[in-house]
C-alpha cells in the first residue's frame, strides 16, 4: 500500500486508531472532575445554574465516555493482532498493568456511572455526589495504569529477561519507573486544560450569539480561571519532563531541537524553526536564539544539549516529525497562558463577556487542548522510535508477521469505520453543546427507571436528544 511496509502500516494503524481514541478519555478525564465540581457547589449554595450546567454536560460526558470505552477496546485487541512480538517479550508487565487498570478503574466506575448518570431523583443527593465523586476518581486510576504502562516502555525498570522474555522482579519499580510521575502529572493537566478550553470554547461561541445567560457566564468563568491558573503550571511541569526526557531519552532531546552535532563546542542555542534533514544531517533553513536551549535543558550557558551525531543513524528518531510536533505543543501552551493573562485583563475591565476578539479567540481555542495532547503523545511516541521498549527491543522485533496488504486493508477498513462511526458521535456532541444549558425541570419525561416507559442500559442513554428535533427548534425560531 502506497509502496509502505508492513511495519510502517501497523505503526499508522497504531497511530490512527490512538490518535481518536485519545480525545474522548482526555475530554472525559476533565469532564468528570468538572462534573464534580459541579455537583459540589450546587450542595453547597444550591444555585440553580451550577445544577443546570451539571445535567447540560453530563449529556456530553455520557457520549464521550461510551465512545472513549469503545475506541479504547480497538486498542488493547492491536497488542495481540498486530503486535504479538511486542505482547510475547513484555505481556508479563504490559498484561498485568492493564488487568490492575480493569480491576479498579473499569469496576469502580461500572459500579458507580449508572448512579451518577440516572440517580439524580433515584438516590438521596450525598449518594449522588459521592458516585459523580468515585466516576471522577476512577477516570483517574485509569490514567495512572495507562500511564504507568506506557512509561515503563520508555523508562523500563524493575525487571529481568530471562530467555529472551520479560520477567517483573519489583513491580513498585516497573510502576513508578522514572518518567512516570512527570508523564502522569502531565498528562492529567492536560486532559484537564483540553476540558477547560472545550467548556471555555462552547461559552464562547454561545455568548457570540447572544445567547447571554448566568449559567453561560459561570462556565465561561470557570473555564478561563482554570487557563490561567493551570497553564502556567503544566508549563513548570513540561520542562520537569524535559530535563527528565534529557537524562533518560538524549535522543529524544537532539530530535525535539534538531541538534546535530557539538564539535563546535560551547553551549547549544534554541532553533525556534528549522527543517531537520536526516540525509544531510543538519537543520535547514534554521533561525536561532544563541545559549537558549543549554540555559534551558541544562541551567548551564556552557554545557551543549545532546547531539543526533551522538547516536549511530539506526538509534535516532525521525527528527523533523519530533521537531515540528513538540513545537506545535509549546506554541500552544503559550496561547493557553496568553488566553488566560488576556481574561485576567478583561476581567478587571469588566469586559470579560462582551469582548468579541477574545470570544472569538476563545471559540478557536476550543480544539487547542486536544491538538496540544496529540502533538505531545506524536513527540513522546516518534520520539522514541526505533524502540518499542527503550533500548531492550526495537519496534521492528515487536510487529506480527502480516503481509504489507494484509495490514493496508484493515487500516483502511479502520479508516473507513471510525470516520463514520466517531465522525456521527462527535457531530452529535457539537449538537449537544450548540443547545447549551437549560433550566433542569426534575425528572425528566422518559428518563427510565422503574414505572417509566423505558430504561436506560447504556451510558448513551443518558443524552437523549435528537438532532432532527433540534433542528425544527431553530427552524421555528427562524419563522
Amino acid at each position: 500500500m502506497f509502496g509502505l511496509e508492513a511495519l510502517e502500516l501497523a505503526r499508522i494503524q497504531f497511530a490512527f486508531t490512538i490518535a481518536f481514541h485519545i480525545i474522548f478519555p482526555a475530554i472525559t478525564i476533565g469532564l468528570a472532575s468538572y462534573l464534580a465540581v459541579l455537583e459540589g457547589l450546587w450542595l453547597k449554595t444550591r444555585q440553580e445554574l451550577y445544577r443546570d450546567l451539571y445535567h447540560f454536560w453530563l449529556k456530553i460526558f455520557a457520549v464521550n465516555f461510551a465512545m472513549g470505552v469503545v475506541s479504547g477496546i480497538v486498542m488493547a485487541y492491536q497488542f495481540g493482532t498486530n503486535w504479538s512480538g511486542y505482547s510475547e517479550f513484555a505481556g508479563s508487565i504490559t498484561g498485568p498493568l492493564l488487568a490492575y487498570e480493569v480491576l479498579t478503574a473499569f469496576f469502580l466506575e461500572a459500579g458507580f456511572l449508572g448512579v451518577m448518570l440516572f440517580g439524580w431523583n433515584r438516590v438521596g443527593p450525598r449518594l449522588h455526589f459521592f458516585s459523580t465523586i468515585m466516576v471522577a476518581i476512577g477516570t483517574l486510576i485509569s490514567t495512572f495504569w495507562i500511564l504507568a504502562s506506557n512509561s515503563w516502555m520508555h523508562t523500563p525498570q524493575g525487571h529481568e529477561i530471562i530467555d529472551g522474555v520479560v520477567v517483573p522482579v519489583d513491580w513498585f519499580a516497573v510502576v513508578f519507573n522514572p518518567s512516570f510521575p512527570y508523564r502522569l502529572t502531565h498528562m492529567a493537566i492536560a486532559a484537564f486544560l483540553a476540558t477547560a478550553f472545550f467548556v471555555g470554547a462552547s461559552a464562547a461561541w454561545h455568548l457570540l450569539r447572544g445567547n447571554d445567560n448566568p449559567a453561560v457566564r459561570k462556565m465561561f468563568s470557570m473555564a478561563l480561571w482554570m487557563a490561567l491558573l493551570v497553564a502556567p503550571v503544566q508549563a513548570a511541569v513540561g520542562d520537569l519532563h524535559g530535563l527528565n526526557t534529557l537524562e533518560y531519552q538524549p535522543a529524544k532531546i537532539a530530535a525535539m531541537e534538531g541538534n546535530w552535532d557539538n564539535s563546535h563546542g560551547g553551549p547549544t542555542p534554541l532553533i525556534l524553526f528549522g527543517w531537520p534533514d536526516m540525509e544531510r544531517e543538519e537543520t535547514l533553513y534554521k533561525i536561532e536564539i544563541p545559549y537558549l536551549a543549554s540555559l534551558i535543558l541544562n541551567h548551564s550557558l556552557t554545557e551543549p544539549i545532546p547531539a543526533l551525531k551522538d547516536f549511530a543513524r539506526e538509534d535516532r528518531p525521525y527528527a523533523p516529525i519530533v521537531f515540528w510536533s513538540f513545537r506545535l505543543m509549546v506554541l500552544i501552551g503559550l496561547l493557553m497562558i496568553f488566553s488566560g493573562a488576556w481574561s485576567l485583563w478583561l476581567r478587571y475591565r469588566k469586559k470579560l463577556f462582551t469582548s468579541r476578539p477574545f470570544l472569538r479567540f476563545m471559540t478557536w481555542m476550543g480544539p487547542s487542548g486536544i491538538v496540544a495532547i496529540l502533538a505531545g503523545w506524536i513527540t513522546t511516541e516518534v520520539g522514541r522510535q526505533p524502540w518499542v521498549v527503550y533500548e531492550i527491543m526495537r519496534t521492528a522485533d515487536a510487529v506480527s508477521p502480516h503481509s504489507a496488504t494484509q495490514m493496508g486493508f484493515t487500516l483502511a477498513m479502520f479508516v473507513v469505520v471510525y470516520f463514520a462511526v466517531f465522525g456521527v458521535g462527535l457531530v452529535y456532541v457539537l449538537h449537544l453543546v450548540a443547545k447549551g444549558p437549560v433550566p433542569f425541570e426534575g425528572r425528566e419525561k422518559g428518563a427510565g427507571g422503574p414505572g417509566e416507559s423505558r430504561t436506560p442500559a447504556r451510558p448513551l442513554s443518558a443524552a437523549d436528544e435528537r438532532v432532527d428535533t433540534h433542528k425544527k427548534d431553530q427552524l421555528g425560531k427562524g419563522n
